[in-house]
């Protein structure tokens, strides 16, 4: 059975929670690099594991994760890996050195690729209507996404009152909340079909996920003529390419191909990972602006993404009303292009913009966001048979974050290209190392005319990069108006739908 109406959406707080906590944490530790190269005596390389060792666990793990949900029960792995999530970070509070964070930082990557598909796979058994699973897709998609720009502003603000590792333990209320109310609200799904775990399947897939997602992180850090990079890269789409042809022919793949053939979820899919790449590529570029063009600090710099939060409760909120009215196409086609917008707006500013300018910007970053990322997730949901949602669901976020690692590397390669392109006669260590270090030497030497130079230089290389995510945006807007005929969300379920995907 389903749970009441009431304990429905009190359900499904609780998963909203659990994915505001992630949305957090994969921001919130930049603000807090600085603290912790210092108090850690981390070199550059350990700082960029501390990001890159969650992500490549996240990108490897996540396939299998969401199998393991359908097979042997959702909210039991759910619970799980809330329960994993809090005690990573309570290590990650407590590391005494960069091995201890690091190892820290793969068990929450770990926790995290459980929580995020198997959190939506349940809930079209929560809310086989419809309309209300457009409303809880909405709800969902925001509470991850609004904890993106939420993570620098908390972690700004307690870098300023507490010790470093108080930005993990933040972690920990969010998830006992989390936890327990999954714990007490959400019912136990799983498939209804009895299906063995595809082992080499699972192998190939974790082996892929990891070369491929190494490789464009390590492009990102030491540019297109890294050797091990291309090793890595051509390595891991070979296992991948591997993976799939043995998906064709396994008795129970670990996932279904076939979804594929499906039109909502295969153009779902799509304009979902389109919307990362081009939100990465603000995530990448904003926050350098505020600290070195603008010269905000940490919190203030997390303060100045609020914008983009105002636009996007407004846009999540306006497309539940939106989409029975005017249908799929026209939402879909008016979110691309206010992100093309926001995003030559970003693109055109310069040294002596200052801020407003960046926050209508942001605003209409956010309101696009907003508007298509319930809609192209709903569209895709609605493509998900009962038995697959944990499967399915996996696939797509894991493309998803495939996509954002891919877009982080391949836009800040494009940035620092042009950036120390423009640089010109001083490209030249520590200053060609990027934005912030440039500064910082410009500032230490009193140098007024450098300094500008520096900022010219990464405004150069931010709008170019800017303009990049653009021309994605717009050829996304082409591809919703050419492609989109349905004009509703998530299909009506069959009239068992509801019971099948329930244990108990």
């Amino acid at each position: 059975m389903n749970p009441p109406g009431a304990r429905r959406w009190l359900a499904l707080g609780a998963l909203a929670v659990a994915m505001l906590t992630i949305g957090l944490d994969v921001t919130v530790l930049t603000v807090a690099l600085p603290t912790l190269a210092i108090d850690l005596h981390a070199d550059t390389s350990a700082l960029q594991w501390f990001s890159s060792a969650y992500t490549l666990a996240l990108a490897a793990v996540m396939l299998p994760a969401g199998a393991l949900g359908d097979r042997y029960g959702r909210k039991k792995f759910l619970l799980a890996a809330l329960l994993v999530f809090g005690g990573a970070s309570i290590a990650c509070a407590f590391a005494i050195s960069s091995g201890q964070l690091i190892a820290a930082r793969v068990v929450l990557g770990v926790a995290a690729a459980a929580m995020i598909p198997l959190s939506m796979s349940v809930l079209p058994g929560l809310f086989p209507e419809p309309a209300q699973l457009r409303r809880a897709i909405a709800i969902w998609v925001t509470s991850t996404a609004i904890g993106l720009p939420l993570g620098p502003i908390v972690g700004g603000w307690l870098l300023q009152n507490f010790w470093w590792g108080s930005v993990f333990l933040l972690n920990v209320p969010l998830v006992v909340i989390g936890a327990t109310a999954v714990a007490l609200l959400v019912p136990e799904s799983k498939s209804a079909a009895e299906f063995r775990i595809d082992l080499p399947g699972v192998l190939l897939s974790v082996a892929g996920m990891l070369g491929l997602t190494y490789g464009f992180i390590r492009f990102g850090e030491q540019g297109w003529g890294n050797g091990p990079a291309w090793a890595a890269v051509v390595g891991g789409t070979l296992i991948l390419g591997a993976f799939v042809l043995w998906q064709r022919r396994a008795a129970h793949p670990l996932i279904d191909l076939g979804l594929f053939r499906a039109r909502g979820f295969r153009w779902g899919t799509v304009y979902m990972v389109l919307v990362n790449f081009a939100m990465f590529g603000l995530f990448f570029t904003m926050p350098q602006y505020f600290q070195a063009v603008l010269g905000t600090d940490a919190l203030g710099s997390g303060l100045r993404l609020l914008p983009l939060i105002l636009g996007l409760a407004l846009g999540s909120r306006v497309v539940d009303k939106l989409l029975p009215k005017v249908g799929l196409r026209l939402v879909l086609t008016s979110g691309f292009t206010l992100l093309a917008v926001g995003l030559g707006l970003g693109a055109l500013l310069t040294v002596d913009s200052g801020y407003l300018m960046a926050a209508i910007a942001l605003t209409l970053l956010g309101f696009g966001m907003g508007l298509l990322m319930p809609a192209a997730m709903g569209l895709a949901m609605g493509d998900l048979t009962p038995e697959r949602t944990g499967s399915g669901s996996a696939l797509m976020q894991a493309l998803r974050q495939a996509a954002g690692t891919i877009g982080v590397a391949v836009l800040g390669t494009i940035l620092s290209t042009q950036y120390r392109s423009s640089l010109g006669e001083l490209n030249r260590d520590p200053i060609s190392d990027g934005v912030n270090a440039g500064v910082g030497v410009a500032r230490k030497l009193g140098d007024p005319t450098l300094l500008t130079h520096v900022q010219t230089a990464f405004m150069d290389g931010m709008s170019v990069m800017l303009w990049v995510c653009a021309a994605i945006c717009v050829a996304a807007t082409v591809l919703a108006a050419v492609l989109t005929r349905q004009s509703r969300v998530a299909r009506e379920p069959a009239p068992d739908a509801a019971q099948s995907v329930h244990a108990g």
